[in-house]
């Protein structure tokens, strides 16, 4: 399935259909609970890391209740009988939801109607109920096996077979409802306190970003969306440390334009001790620094010391004037659409930024400035 294009064409369709219409609207929960004469039921908002009582009724023998609220975009609210006994239904604007449960089996068996959202969350609610029963039921059969590995190794295998039919269901869901708000529980489901059902980053992105299209106020969509750049973070982060860790050739690789047109290779400069310094003609830091590369450049250019310099610029004029005013005679690259690729790669979060490759290719120093780098410089080159 083209993934993109289902994003782009949801985005269109949902923004069509709800981007006109964010006023709060009144909504409406009732339905009948068996066999709960005399207890309490709550209904709650469930926020981001909290919830908060709305509204309580004390069941008669009939069962009957109804709540109703405000909202303006789809929230998740909580039906409670007891800390253990949840209902979690998903509501929008103006919605007529409808529930109908019995106390002995309170979360695990109920039917919910008026409201798409609530109906996604059962269906993940409901295949998670099912694979933890399997899990639980093939742990205990590893636990009663654990003298005959044979055994134990055919539980194991289809412990974990099961986990990854969880995974797929959960990822096909998020793939295929990337505007639903039910996607938010797929995200967040667990098999356990440290290990989440969907693991992958691109499934993640997918959600984050359709969601903060549509409902860039809920926190709940804020919550996600800073969660996976910062998931993000981590990994690009973790793959720059496994890159500096290697032995030998381990900058990834640069191909970018310069001001002619004409595409230069960070690789093409192997043999020689390289600053991959990352700028801007806008920043002025970078100007700044400019000065202090052109003394170090003209001090070692002729011992084997090389510069390439990547601009996250998108105007040429602006850079190229930047070069000719700075007087930087070393290579400049730059796709005039922010280089994002080269900053990914290297994790750059600010300019003006920088890293030291030795002749072999090796990063061997980073954010090296003024009388740092002259020093660094002294010790290779000298």
């Amino acid at each position: 399935m083209n993934y993109s294009r289902l994003i782009i064409a949801g985005v269109t369709a949902v923004i069509f259909a709800v981007g006109c219409s964010k006023e709060q609207g009144r909504f409406k929960v009732n339905g009948k609970v068996t066999h709960a004469d005399g207890q309490t039921l709550y209904f709650e908002e469930l926020q981001v890391a909290s919830t908060s009582t709305l509204d309580s009724v004390k069941l008669e023998s009939d069962g009957e209740f109804k709540f109703t609220g405000n909202t303006g975009k789809p929230a998740f609210y909580l039906l409670k009988l007891t800390q253990n006994q949840l209902i979690t239904l998903l509501i929008d604007s103006l919605e007529q939801v409808v529930v109908e449960a019995d106390a002995a089996d309170f979360h695990r068996n109920y039917k919910v109607e008026g409201s798409l959202g609530s109906a996604q969350v059962k269906i993940l609610n409901d295949h998670w109920y099912k694979t933890r029963k399997k899990l639980d039921s093939l742990q205990s059969l590893m636990n009663m096996s654990a003298g005959n590995p044979e055994f134990v190794n055919g539980w194991s295998q289809m412990y974990d077979s099961v986990k990854q039919e969880q995974t797929e269901f959960s990822r096909k869901f998020v793939m295929e409802n990337p505007f639903s708000m039910a996607s938010v529980l797929a995200v967040y489901q667990k098999f356990d306190d440290s290990e989440y059902i969907i693991k992958d980053l691109h499934t993640l992105r997918v959600a984050a970003s359709a969601l903060n299209t549509v409902y860039p106020n809920s926190g709940h969509v804020k919550a996600l969306y800073q969660n996976t750049i910062d998931l993000l973070k981590q990994e690009q982060n973790a793959k720059l440390r496994q890159i500096i860790l290697e032995k030998g050739e381990n900058s990834p690789e640069i191909v970018l334009p310069d001001p002619e047109g004409k595409e230069v290779a960070l690789s093409s400069f192997r043999g020689k001790v390289v600053l991959l310094q990352f700028w801007s003609a806008l920043d002025r830091n970078s100007r700044i620094q400019n000065e202090a590369l052109a003394e170090a450049y003209r001090k070692y250019k002729n011992k084997g010391f090389e510069i390439y310099q990547v601009s996250v610029d998108d105007n040429r004029v602006e850079w190229v004037d930047a070069i000719d005013q700075d007087k930087l005679t070393w290579t400049n690259v730059g796709d005039m659409e922010g280089s994002n690729r080269a900053l990914m790669l290297y994790n750059i979060q600010n300019i003006p930024y920088n890293y030291l490759l030795n002749d072999e290719g090796e990063i061997i120093a980073q954010n090296l400035t003024g009388p740092r780098l002259d020093r660094v410089l002294s010790e290779l080159l000298n």
